[in-house]
Parts: structure tokens; sequence; C-alpha cells
């Protein structure tokens, strides 16, 4: 019963992992180019006919923040793999992950 409880445990991490990754990233990466067409205004959005809508500051900072968030885990994910193709290991154990020997 334990050997059960233990596989759960570890389906449940791989299930959120790849609900994050898999679904989040490119829902975050089109949540970040709605906020960029809301950030610049004019044709980008939805507007009455000779009426161009002002450009939304706090759209192009959102923008910003979900693009960097997508370039950080995909950098991220590149360093994984580079790392374990040298035979090393990224760890998180601090606030920032470090690359140490397997």
């Amino acid at each position: 019963m334990h050997t059960l409880s233990l596989v759960w445990e570890d389906l449940w991490k791989i299930l959120v992992t790849g609900l994050a990754l898999g679904a989040g990233l490119p829902a975050l990466f089109a949540v970040g180019v709605r906020s960029l067409a809301y950030g610049t205004g004019g044709d980008a959005e939805e507007h009455a006919p000779g009426v161009a809508p002002a450009p939304h500051p706090l759209g192009r900072v959102l923008a910003g923040l979900c693009f960097a968030v997508v370039l950080l885990v995909v950098v991220l994910g590149i360093v994984v793999i580079v790392a374990s193709g040298f035979g090393q290991e990224v760890s998180f154990d601090s606030i920032y992950p470090t690359i140490q020997d397997k």
C-alpha cells in the first residue's frame, strides 16, 4: 500500500508540472500578446470607426512581465538540459537555481 501512495505522489507532481509547462506557458504567452495589443492601442483593438484608442502603458508592462517569465522558464529549461549533458545537475535548494556536480 505504501508503494501506491508513492506512485500517486509522483504522478501528482508530474501532472502539475505538465499542466504548468505544457499549457501554462503558451497561455501566459497568449496573455502577453493580448496585453501588448491592448498596450499599443490603435488598430490592435476593436473600436468605433474614425476613433483611434489611446495606448495603455499598463498593457505594455503586463506584456513585458509575461514575456520575461516565459523567456526565463525557457532559458532555465535549456540550462537544465545542457547541465545534464555535462554531468551536472540544477539544484533548486536555494533562492535561485545553481548548477552542481551529480
